[in-house]
């Protein structure tokens, strides 16, 4: 196969010649998720150049690193997170074998002459999750069949394990010296607790429906920084005398409509927080603070466009915004002392790149060698415009040479919750070079445009999220971007869900569709799905027992006769977020109608499609499809 479609719509699996071929036009490697020793004397990090992302560790001599050395894990799938023991000698790593949705954690040496790796876990775990280390203890997530999750700290050397939490939504966040943060609550509903040693547990923030605290780190029951100059700490006592609590920093949009930097204070007397960091355009996507309290880097979100800033914790100080070197960051990590600090970047034609800088300074390097630089032509616009109801509605539009409407593809994100920003794509480039324009949306409920924004799809409100789908074609009608007879629409989990959804409620505006791990039938998702993952997601499309009606009403399995337009659809076979069950009914549901669909499955891909070759299949697949179906770019 080489992504051409076919007269016979049949289900479909890249063979290896077909993945080579795919994968010989172009080669670069990806790097991402580091993490830095904490004395600063190396980096570990991941890479994607073929095959599964594998991890690497490397040595530093400021910003600059040595060669690569592999870490090596008797399991055959992508590593999917890396983290540093406090001492620096142990290695945690997260697995996903076969690329499927369930994790397995896994530790090795950071001594090049033991290769040996250890698993972290018991037989009942269904998927276990790497959260951190509480000093040279791995703190992990084990959630079994049930759904059931178990927070845990686990002797890397003798497998002693230490069980904090149990119960289903759990989701341990941080711990340390005896003392952890407790994620619980749904999507959209979620708050920390406060764990204490003799299994007492504090709400670490007043009650507030809809907000979502749910990133946090632990300080310590110490004098703040131990330094002298205790007045100037955000913590301060009125009386001039620091105050002994157990301290830490949580991200919240607790009380505010974007994500902000909270300092908590818990003793006997009660809880107290305080603002340390905030603004009013934009969420604080993460944060990262040094083992020695003094640093805290932020990293902002406004409008999808990243900004990293410096916070001194000793006296609340801001550093003016570092420049980054892509239009989008995430993944920070920190040295113990807070002088040397690595990040994901990315943009259009930038693949994502471990970034190396030295907040003192402002300079940055590459861990790698091998980071492509944006070129100016490849730079998004964003477009804003409001939907029917005035709600603000945005996107990146990626224009196609030539002058005058032409064959556009809405591209949605998945989540509902994520967002649509300018990071390299592994689709985009390929398709706008065919001649068709892109127009990546955020439509109601997607992240970073504030809490409100957010929840503005929850349950009978995905009715007029689906309608932002319509706004956003003809706004692009209107202004003379998309020709009305040839446009297209694609997306990814939550956004396969939403092209099917598209594909029915508007079967009109659409010439064809691009279905990619979503769901099709809303109550056989909750029916199939891992259980935890059904349960966290309640509040966003509705209870499958007492909302059993509009569930059958948003699915798009049970409007096929509206659908028009011929649909590809994609799936993973490891897929158990979104069970593979959900594109093959819709597929069977179209040919049963004497409709056009075409099934490309990908036999050692879960969720996500992560190997370098299939995505290179798919891109390829994607332009052939929009070619065959909307014509060439010109008129």
């Amino acid at each position: 196969m080489s992504g051409e479609t076919e007269t016979t719509p049949v289900a479909r699996t890249p063979d290896a010649a077909t993945t080579a071929a795919a994968a010989q036009p172009r080669h670069i490697r990806f790097t991402s998720g580091a993490s830095v020793a904490p004395d600063g004397t190396a980096i570990a990090h991941l890479v994607d150049d073929g095959g599964y992302p594998r991890a690497v560790q490397r040595f530093l001599s400021g910003r600059a690193t040595s060669a690569a050395r592999w870490v090596e894990l008797p399991v055959d799938g992508p590593v999917t997170r890396i983290m540093h023991s406090a001492d620096g000698r142990w290695l945690a790593c997260e697995v996903a074998p076969d690329a499927g949705t369930r994790t397995q954690v896994w530790v090795v040496s950071t001594d090049p002459d033991d290769r040996g790796a250890r698993r972290l876990g018991s037989a009942g775990d269904s998927s276990t999750e790497l959260v951190g280390w509480d000093g040279n203890r791995v703190a992990t997530v084990a959630t079994d069949e049930e759904g059931v999750a178990e927070s845990r700290l686990v002797d890397p050397h003798t497998q002693d394990t230490v069980v904090l939490d149990r119960r289903v939504g759990g989701h341990l966040v941080d711990a340390w010296a005896g003392s952890a943060l407790l994620r619980v609550g749904p999507r959209g509903h979620r708050e920390l607790l406060l764990l204490h040693e003799d299994g007492t547990r504090i709400a670490l923030l007043p009650n507030d429906v809809g907000s979502t605290t749910d990133a946090g780190v632990i300080l310590d029951d110490h004098r703040l920084l131990g330094v002298v100059d205790q007045l100037r700490s955000p913590w301060a006592s009125s009386d001039g005398e620091p105050e002994r609590y157990l301290r830490s920093l949580v991200r919240s949009d607790n009380g505010a409509e974007f994500a902000r930097l909270l300092g908590v204070a818990v003793s006997s007397e009660g809880v107290s927080y305080r603002v340390l960091a905030e603004r009013e355009d934009g969420d604080l996507d993460e944060f990262a603070v040094s083992d020695d309290h003094s640093t805290v880097a932020l990293l902002w979100n406004h409008k999808g466009l990243s900004q990293l800033q410096i916070l001194h914790l000793a006296d609340g100080s801001l550093d003016d915004p570092l420049g980054l070197p892509g239009l989008v960051a995430s993944e920070l990590s920190i040295s113990a002392d807070g002088s040397l600090l690595a990040v994901t970047v990315q943009g259009p034609g930038m693949p994502p790149s471990v970034e190396i800088v030295d907040p003192r300074t402002g300079e940055w390097g590459p861990a790698e060698a091998a980071r492509t630089r944006m070129d100016d032509d490849d730079l998004p616009t964003l477009l804003e415009f409001p939907a029917r109801d005035g709600t603000p509605l945005s996107g990146w539009l990626y224009r196609a040479q030539g002058s005058g409407p032409g064959p556009v593809l809405l591209y949605f994100h998945g989540g509902p919750e994520a967002q649509e920003r300018p990071g390299y794509s592994d689709y985009y480039p390929a398709i706008v070079a065919a001649g068709f324009t892109v127009f990546g949306t955020n439509v109601r409920g997607s992240g970073g445009f504030g809490r409100t924004f957010m929840h503005a799809d929850d349950r009978y409100g995905r009715f007029a999220g689906i309608d932002d789908v319509a706004d956003c074609v003809q706004y692009l009608v209107d202004h003379g971007i998309a020709d009305p007879a040839r446009v297209a629409c694609a997306g990814r989990s939550y956004g396969g869900y939403l092209t099917l959804a598209s594909l029915t409620f508007h079967a009109e505006l659409f010439a064809a569709g691009i279905a990619i791990c979503g769901m099709s039938d809303l109550e056989s998702f909750y029916a199939n799905t891992e259980p935890w993952i059904a349960a966290a997601a309640y509040p966003k499309y509705g209870h499958p027992v007492h909302d059993r009606e509009l569930l059958r009403e948003l699915s798009p399995i049970h409007r096929i006769a509206e659908l028009r337009a011929p649909l590809l659809v994609v799936h993973g076979a490891h897929d158990t977020n979104v069970p593979v069950s959900e594109s093959e009914q819709i597929v069977a549901a179209v040919r049963d109608r004497g409709g056009i669909a075409e099934f490309l499955l990908f036999d050692d891909e879960g969720h996500d499609i992560v190997k370098r070759e299939n995505r290179d299949v798919l891109a390829e697949a994607m332009v052939n499809w929009l070619t065959s179906r909307l014509g060439t770019a010109g008129p």
